[in-house]
């Protein structure tokens, strides 16, 4: 059995050295062989493989001219190495180079051929077979470029733990160790690419994009990740669709379909140029223009897209190109080439004849139909195009340098660099183990590996450990993931103005070190759109929403399709296309645009406003009369006038008149803490002191009219100390109230911003209200007890009665402070303050005009009746009123007795009260002269009743009279005394009271 299996591995080397012919790899011999996979060719040639015969090799076609250049770039690293005197003495690289004719089929049988000569080598078959042309086992394998070629490299090369360290496979999925074991790259991870992309699409504010991607392990992970950082930045994907170079036409028929009815003008591209050609030619053939294309590395400088003829659909390309390094010599390296010099590599020879359109006759191809030459630009991938066409023989001295091919182009070395690069890191592994000293080694017990027997699990060993300093003086280590952090560049597509090729101009960069936010840079005055516009593009599903707007949901569109909808009151936004509008802090209100805040307005009740001028005006002028008044009152304090009003009383009442104009002055202004405190008090307390002096007035005076006999004892009983302590006990009734309120709930000065939205309303915030409603209705319990009074004191001489003017400015009181209740409660911010202000003067204008303005005008206007005549002429004729009601009531009485007894006639009791019964006097005076002869002679009254009128007369004594008029007054009051009842006395008891 064991030689049985020998047998099949045997069998299995020679059948793959068989398919591998001279011609078909670049070998070379040494004592460690590192084994090498190149796309020298676009594809293989489509074949229907029938199983009538034994299935072929297929054909590779279409020439790789940025291949081969890699492919030199290996070859001129290994003999850089081996000519070097430090790096690797006294050992020899060697190489097997193969075509992947970027399949996996043929990548899988190159890489067959590296694990069978090492399995060979394993099971040590000397004795078996002929060793003289014994190949060494392949310790590492550089390569293969694309990602989904990579993939299933590192599934077989891990199995059996070879390196194999990728310059240009930028997957994210190969960094997952667990399933590719012995992959490493010195190319970035397509992550950062992915991120790059989001991040421009972001930096040019487009949103609306569409997505194409490659069907392979290089499409698919790259625009899944791109997806995902798209989402965080609210960029929406139209569309989403895959390519692949062996699509057939329908399939890229659909796509086009797509891309032309799509409003996306921005479309990400994760593919390799192979794969994206056939659908860039259908989009030129239906010349779709106006799109922008985003270009990840593996086709930004392909020259199988970049070519003039394509530019005028996809000339507004930006990409990402890796960054370029330097490789001295590597030109004139590239120069050298030659069929009949490279004897070890089998691959010159074609590329020779694709170089120059000929064939050599004793080269691999002997039919004179081969490809046709392609032209290609920087790093492209240029390619031979299959047609049958005949070739002439090659001379063997054309000159390489007059052909201008992808070969030659060494100007931006990015993926050659990465070859050269990953030939130096094994070479740097492979140094670590020539140099290891035992007992420091990375093996067990700190043992080293033996470089003349060394095997490449022990290689991929140094290489995870690897730390170097190339020749750009760049440290190179391996992360944990076998990758390398690198950084961007990112291209635009030029046309240049010399030969109309596409040159490929740097614009930015990006790099992955810095922190986020700052490693993008971009020089926009270097991109030109389409080829000549400095304008940006515009790839939004919806116009941008100006600031004073936000983004508003469409429902059943994406995110990004949305209507911009205006801030509301309150909001803003100051910036383009907002999610949502902010709120604009508590002191602050929304401009007239909604794209700032600015101060809201601020109200109260201002001393500057033309209301505010107004109620302080009427203040002053109810100050100003008030104090006129008490002007009045005090130079004319010892008439009978003021004598009668209570002089004292009417002082303190018309002090407390000032104060309550005064304090409608204390709501007027922005309202502070002190005069919220202040303005109620003020006010309740001066209504009740007003209040209290009226009832005490208008009380004291019934009280003493409608006594029984004055005695010495109602005059001490309402004395002046008396009547000023009752006032006192009134007023400080009220001033309890405030205390208490104060001391519990005080006022506050309040900003209120609820009331409207653009004004702030500083007003006081009474701090209880039922402490108000207190103060408001004691005051008007008083004032109702006063209205009680003066109504019971209507009939009273009218010297002495100042109740129906009290009656009066109570009803005026009520009737202000009643509708004050309601507008109060219906009013707000300033106005608030402006009804307490109208309802304060309206009361106290009431109070001043009906109690003291009649009294004003007869001091100042009518002297005469400002008399002590006047005076005791109304208190009389009031006591004659009262004992003529009396004495008819006894007369009625007594005729009613007398005809119940026997219906005898009634008498007139015999009296000096005339009666005159249905007739007057004959030669009635005129007014002035009856006036006259009053003061001269006395009072004269007449009391009307149901039944006639009573004439009532009344002398007083004068010093100035003769002694006749004196006696015979005198008579006639004593003869008036003796008929008069008690009631008379009484009130002519009063005089001395005045």
């Amino acid at each position: 059995m064991t030689l049985y299996s020998y047998c099949l591995i045997l069998l299995l080397f020679t059948w793959n050295t068989a398919a591998y012919g001279p011609n078909q790899r670049a070998q070379k011999k040494g004592d460690i062989i590192l084994g090498g996979l190149f796309p020298i060719h676009f594809g293989v040639a489509a074949k229907d493989q029938d199983l009538k015969s034994r299935p072929e090799s297929v054909e590779c076609i279409r020439y790789n001219f940025r291949g081969f250049r890699w492919l030199q770039a290996m070859i001129f690293a290994i003999e850089e190495i081996n000519s070097s005197p430090t790096l690797l003495p006294n050992m020899t690289l060697g190489y097997r180079i193969f075509d992947t004719c970027n399949t996996v089929s043929k990548a899988l049988e190159a890489t067959l051929s590296f694990v069978a000569q090492n399995k060979i080598d394993s099971l040590n078959l000397d004795e078996f077979c002929n060793c003289s042309e014994h190949i060494p086992s392949t310790i590492a394998v550089v390569g293969a470029t694309g990602s989904g070629i990579s993939t299933a490299v590192a599934n077989l090369l891990g199995l059996f733990y070879i390196p194999q360290v990728s310059y240009a496979s930028s997957s994210r999925l190969l960094s997952n160790k667990n399933q590719f074991k012995s992959f490493l790259r010195t190319i970035p991870n397509d992550e950062h690419q992915a991120t790059a992309m989001a991040d421009i699409i972001e930096y040019f504010r487009w949103n609306w994009v569409g997505t194409i991607a490659a069907d392979d392990d290089y499409g698919r992970p790259g625009i899944e990740k791109f997806r995902e950082e798209a989402e965080e930045r609210d960029i929406c994907i139209d569309f989403s669709e895959l390519i692949s170079q062996y699509s057939d036409e329908e399939e890229i028929q659909q796509v086009v379909e797509v891309i032309q009815n799509s409003t996306a003008r921005v479309i990400v591209v994760f593919s390799s140029g192979p794969d994206l050609e056939p659908l860039i030619k259908e989009i030129v053939r239906r010349n779709i223009t106006g799109k922008i294309w985003l270009a990840s590395e593996a086709w930004a400088s392909s020259s199988l897209i970049a070519m003039p003829e394509f530019f005028r659909v996809i000339g507004s390309t930006i990409g990402f190109a890796l960054k370029a390094g330097q490789i001295p010599g590597f030109r004139e390296f590239l120069q050298k080439v030659h069929p009949k010099k490279s004897t070890n590599n089998g691959f010159a020879k074609e590329f020779w004849e694709e170089t120059f359109n000929c064939y050599l006759p004793d080269g691999s191809k002997n039919s004179p139909t081969s490809t046709s030459f392609h032209k290609g630009h920087e790093e492209g991938l240029g390619a031979g195009n299959g047609t049958s066409a005949f070739r002439p023989p090659c001379t063997g001295d054309e000159n390489i340098t007059s052909v201008e091919t992808p070969y030659m182009d060494y100007t931006h070395l990015r993926i050659s660099y990465n070859v050269y690069l990953a030939v130096y890191s094994i070479a740097h592994a492979l140094q670590d183990i020539y140099t290891c000293t035992p007992g420091k080694g990375l093996f067990t017990n700190g043992s080293c590996a033996d470089i003349k027997k060394v095997e490449a699990w022990q290689v991929l060993k140094h290489l995870r450990h690897l730390n170097f300093t190339n020749n750009m003086g760049e440290q190179v280590d391996f992360d944990e993931f076998g990758d390398l952090v690198g950084n961007y560049s990112i291209i635009n597509w030029h046309l240049s103005p010399e030969d109309g090729s596409v040159v490929f101009e740097e614009v930015g960069h990006y790099n992955v070190y810095a922190k986020k936010g700052e490693r993008l840079f971009i020089n926009e005055n270097k991109i030109l759109w389409g080829g000549f516009s400095k304008e940006v593009p515009f790839s939004n599903c919806s116009r941008d929403c100006l600031p004073g707007t936000r983004k508003g949901i469409i429902e059943g569109e994406p995110t990004c399709c949305f209507e911009c909808v205006d801030c509301p009151d309150g909001e803003y936004s100051d910036e383009t296309d907002a999610s949502a509008c902010d709120k604009c802090p508590e002191d602050y209100w929304s401009n007239e645009n909604h794209t700032s805040c600015i101060p809201k307005q601020i109200e109260f009740l201002a001393w500057t406003e033309p209301f505010g001028i107004a109620l302080t005006l009427f203040a002053v002028l109810g100050i100003f009369l008030t104090s006129f008044v008490l002007g009045v009152f005090t130079k004319f304090r010892n008439t009978p006038i003021v004598k009668a009003t209570n002089r004292e009383l009417s002082y303190l009442l018309l002090f407390s008149l000032l104060c309550c104009f005064s304090s409608s002055l204390f709501f007027i202004g922005e309202p502070q803490n002190w005069t919220c405190r202040l303005r109620q008090p003020a006010f309740g307390i001066s209504f009740v002191l007003c209040i209290s002096c009226i009832l005490v007035k208008t009380n004291r005076v019934l009280l003493v009219f409608e006594a029984k006999i004055p005695t010495s004892l109602h005059r001490k009983w309402w004395g002046l100390n008396l009547q000023f302590l009752l006032v006192f006990l009134c007023t400080f009734v009220q001033i309890v109230i405030c205390v208490i309120w104060l001391y519990t709930a005080p006022p506050s000065s309040y900003r209120n911003h609820e009331l409207e939205d653009e004004i702030i309303f500083i007003t006081c915030h009474e701090g209880s209200l039922m402490a108000l409603g207190f103060l408001i209705g004691y005051t008007c319990l008083l004032a109702a007890i006063c209205f009680f009074f003066a109504f019971k004191s209507r009939k009273l001489p009218e010297n002495f009665n100042e109740a129906k003017f009290i009656t009066f400015s109570m009803l005026i009181f009520f009737i202000v402070w009643i509708s004050f209740i309601p507008a109060y409660a219906s009013t707000y911010g300033k106005f608030v303050s402006a009804v307490e202000v109208i309802a304060i003067l309206a009361a106290s204008f009431g109070l001043l005009a009906c109690i003291f303005f009649n009294k004003v005008y007869i001091i100042l206007f009518k002297p005469s009746r400002n008399t002590i005549e006047e005076v005791r002429c109304s208190t009389a004729a009031h006591a004659f009123k009262v004992a003529a009601r009396a004495t008819l009531r006894r007369s009625n009485v007594s005729r009613k007795r007398s005809n119940s007894l026997g219906g005898s006639t009634g008498s007139t009791p015999s009296s000096s009260i005339s009666s005159k019964s249905n007739h007057e006097d004959p030669f009635p005076l005129p007014a002035s002269a009856e006036r006259q002869r009053q003061q001269q002679r006395g009072c004269k009254q007449k009391v009307s009743f149901g039944s006639g009128t009573v004439t009532l007369s009344l002398s007083f004594e004068e010093p100035q009279k003769n002694a006749m008029a004196n006696r015979n007054a005198k008579r006639r009051n004593s003869l008036e005394a003796q008929n008069s009842d008690d009631s008379l006395m009484r009130h002519r008891a009063l005089l001395p009271l005045q």
